[in-house]
């Protein structure tokens, strides 16, 4: 029984210490969490400065109220021009295997076909519908390749922020003095 107790505790605290949330940066576009993007420190980031007018890879170390502090540089908030996010965007391993999908599909529909007419007909052929259907698939999988969210601008709704551990307050609201 001591066992169990103290194994149960032990956990519990392990499980607060990972609950707790770390220093990031934000990158989003609305309030919905799927439109947004995190980095943290010990992450690799390629940004666009407004000073260089061109990329840079550099690891992030560790954040500030207004600064990120990288390998090579320390960067202002106010300095970003636009971020990379072809790594860190969901959504593009969404249309990857979306891609994949159809890319796949049309050429089994395509395989199939054409083992089916040698097998049964002795001779290659495939049926006008099938063709056009294994077509439409596998054209429509090469048109969405190109199609991806690359580059995070920093204008209108695209915003930046810095989210401290020490800053965040997990309450509801303010507390107000003399309240509980």
């Amino acid at each position: 029984m001591k066992k169990t107790l103290l194994f149960l505790i032990f956990l519990g605290i392990n499980l607060s210490t990972f609950a707790q949330s770390r220093d990031f940066l934000l990158l989003k576009r609305g309030v919905s969490p799927k439109k947004q993007i995190r980095f943290y420190a010990g992450e690799s980031i390629t940004y666009k400065s407004k000073k260089l007018g061109y990329f840079v890879t550099d690891q992030i170390r560790e954040f500030s109220k207004d600064y990120i502090f990288l390998n090579e540089n320390i960067l202002s908030l106010d300095d970003i021009e636009a971020i990379d996010i072809r790594r860190k965007d969901s959504r593009n391993s969404t249309l990857k295997n979306m891609n994949a999908l159809l890319l796949g599909s049309g050429i089994i529909l395509l395989t199939a076909e054409s083992i089916n007419s040698i097998y049964q007909r002795r001779e290659f052929s495939i049926d006008q519908g099938v063709g056009l259907t294994s077509g439409i698939l596998i054209g429509t999988g090469l048109a969405l390749l190109p199609i991806r969210y690359k580059i995070f601008k920093i204008k209108g709704r695209n915003q930046l922020q810095i989210l401290l551990k020490n800053e965040i307050d997990l309450s509801n609201g303010p507390k107000k003095e003399g309240s509980f």
